[in-house]
C-alpha cells in the first residue's frame, strides 16, 4: 500500500518540468480570447439592446477556431520576416498576440449599440488572430517535450486554458456591472500581455528549429518535373500548396498505415461527440429545471470550470501510470456516466446540491477525457508537419460534433430532457470500440516488442 502511495506521488515529479509550467500561461493566454469574441460578447451585445437574432449570427465567429485547418500550413512552414530569431513557432504565437492586445482594445472602445458591424469586424479579427495563437502553441507544445511528457503538458495546457474562461467569463462579466464594459475588455486586453511575456520567455522547441528545413518531399518533386514547362511562379504556388496541403495526409497515412489510420481518425471524428452534444443543451437544461443565472454562475462557470481542472490534473497523472489509450477509456465511461446523472435530475426537482453533483461529474470526466484526447491527438503527428496535422484532427471532431449537437433542441422538444441525455450518453459509445481497439493495439505493440 505504501509503495503503491509513494508511485503515485512520484507521478507528480512531471508538474516540475518548466516547459511543462509555461503551458500553464500559454493555455491561459489560448482560453483569453474565447469567450469575448463569444459568450462574454453576447451578453454585451444583449446588454446594448442587439436583438437575439444579430446576436446569433455574432456566433459564426467561432468558426475561426473550427477552420483553423485551411490556413495551418502557412504557420507551420512559412517564417515570418523579422522575426527569425524568435524561430518558428515563437514568432507566429507572439505575431497572435500582438494581434489579440490590439483587437481586444479595439472592442473596448468599440459601441455595439452605435455601429454592431464594426464590433462584429473586430472580433472576427481577434478570433482569426486566437485561432493562429492555438496553431502555434499547439504545435509548440507537441514539439517542446518528450511523449511521456505529453499528458502533463496537456494537463497544464487545460488548467491555464480553464482559469482563462473563468477570467473571461465570471471576471469580465463583474468588471462590466462595477466599470463598464470598455474597462472590462481594457483589462482583459491587459491580461493578454501574460502570454506575450511567455513567448519572450520560453525557448524555441529543438525539434522546431530542426524542421525548419523540410525533409524531401517526393511529390513536390515529382509534381516539379511533372510540370516543368509551366510558368515558374505558377509552378513554385503549387509546389508549395503541394507540400503544405497535401503531403501532411500522404505523410499521416504513410506512417500509419491505411488499416491502422483510418479508425484512428474515426476515433477522433467520434470522441467528443457525447460531450459537445449535452454542453450545447447545458445551460438551457438548467434554466429549464428552475435554476437562477446566479446559481448556474456559481456552479457551472466558476465550481464547475475548477472540478474541470481537477480531472485535467488527475489526466496528466494518469496517462504518466497507465498511458494514453486507457485514459481516453476512464474519461469516456466516466462521461458517459455523468450524462446519465443528469437524465436522473432531469426527472425530478433537484436542489443545488444535485446540480453540484451532475457538474462535478460532468466536468471531472471532461478534464480527464478532453487531457487524454489533446494528449491522443499530439501523439499523431509528425514533427515536419506538426500544426497542419494537429488542426485537421481539430477541424475533424469539431465539425460534425458540432453539427449533430445542432440538433439538441428537436430532441428535446420531441423527447423531453431525460431521453436527452440518455441519447448523449449512448453516443459514447461510438468511440468505446475504437477506445478499446487502441488499447488492444497498445498492448499487442508492448509484447511484440519484448519478444
Amino acid at each position: 500500500m505504501i509503495t503503491a502511495l509513494r508511485q503515485w506521488w512520484q507521478s507528480f515529479d512531471v508538474y516540475a518540468n518548466p516547459r511543462v509550467r509555461a503551458m500553464l500561461f500559454l493555455g491561459f493566454s489560448s482560453g483569453l480570447p474565447f469567450a469575448l469574441v463569444l459568450t462574454t460578447l453576447s451578453a454585451r451585445l444583449r446588454q446594448a439592446g442587439i436583438d437575439r437574432t444579430t446576436i446569433g449570427y455574432f456566433s459564426l465567429v467561432g468558426l475561426a477556431y473550427s477552420l483553423k485547418y485551411f490556413w495551418s500550413p502557412v504557420v507551420d512552414r512559412l517564417p515570418l520576416p523579422g522575426l527569425a530569431r524568435l524561430g518558428r513557432r515563437r514568432s507566429w504565437m507572439l505575431l497572435a498576440q500582438v494581434c489579440i492586445v490590439i483587437g481586444l482594445l479595439a472592442m473596448a472602445f468599440a459601441d455595439p449599440g452605435v455601429d454592431a458591424q464594426q464590433v462584429a469586424w473586430l472580433a472576427v479579427f481577434t478570433a482569426f488572430a486566437s485561432a493562429t495563437q492555438d496553431i502555434a502553441v499547439d504545435a509548440y507544445r507537441i514539439e517542446a517535450a518528450q511523449t511521456d511528457t505529453q499528458g502533463a503538458m496537456a494537463a497544464a495546457y487545460q488548467t491555464g486554458y480553464q482559469l482563462a474562461l473563468i477570467c473571461t467569463g465570471a471576471g469580465a462579466l463583474t468588471l462590466a456591472a462595477e466599470l463598464g464594459w470598455k474597462a472590462s475588455y481594457a483589462v482583459m486586453a491587459a491580461c493578454a500581455l501574460v502570454g506575450l511575456v511567455t513567448t519572450l520567455v520560453i525557448a524555441e522547441p529543438d525539434v522546431g528549429k530542426a524542421a525548419a528545413v523540410r525533409p524531401p518531399e517526393p511529390l513536390v518533386d515529382r509534381f516539379e518535373r511533372w510540370a516543368a514547362g509551366w510558368p515558374r511562379p505558377l509552378r513554385i504556388l503549387l509546389s508549395w500548396c503541394i507540400g503544405a496541403v497535401v503531403c501532411p495526409f500522404v505523410d499521416f497515412f504513410t506512417r500509419m498505415g491505411w488499416k491502422t489510420a483510418l479508425p484512428i481518425l474515426a476515433l477522433v471524428v467520434t470522441y467528443r461527440l457525447n460531450y459537445t452534444t449535452m454542453g450545447v443543451a447545458a445551460n438551457t437544461f438548467y434554466l429549464d429545471i428552475g435554476f437562477t443565472l446566479e446559481q448556474i454562475a456559481l456552479v457551472s462557470k466558476v465550481y464547475g470550470i475548477l472540478m474541470t481542472i481537477v480531472g485535467a490534473f488527475l489526466a496528466g497523472v494518469l496517462i504518466r501510470r497507465y498511458g494514453v489509450p486507457r485514459t481516453l477509456l476512464i474519461g469516456l465511461v466516466l462521461l458517459s456516466c455523468a450524462n446519465l446523472v443528469y437524465a436522473h435530475i432531469a426527472s425530478i426537482h433537484p436542489g443545488i446540491a444535485w446540480l453540484a453533483t451532475a457538474v462535478s461529474a460532468d466536468n471531472v470526466a471532461n478534464g480527464i477525457a478532453g487531457t487524454a484526447f489533446i494528449a491522443f491527438m499530439s501523439s499523431l503527428t509528425s514533427a515536419n508537419y506538426t500544426a497542419t496535422q494537429y488542426a485537421l484532427f481539430g477541424t475533424l471532431w469539431s465539425l460534425p460534433a458540432k453539427s449533430i449537437a445542432s440538433q439538441w433542441g428537436k430532441i428535446v422538444d420531441a423527447w423531453g430532457y431525460p431521453a436527452f441525455f440518455i441519447y448523449t450518453a449512448a453516443i459514447g459509445g461510438l468511440a468505446l470500440p475504437l477506445v478499446l481497439w487502441l488499447i488492444w493495439r497498445e498492448r499487442r505493440k508492448a509484447s511484440s516488442s519484448t519478444i
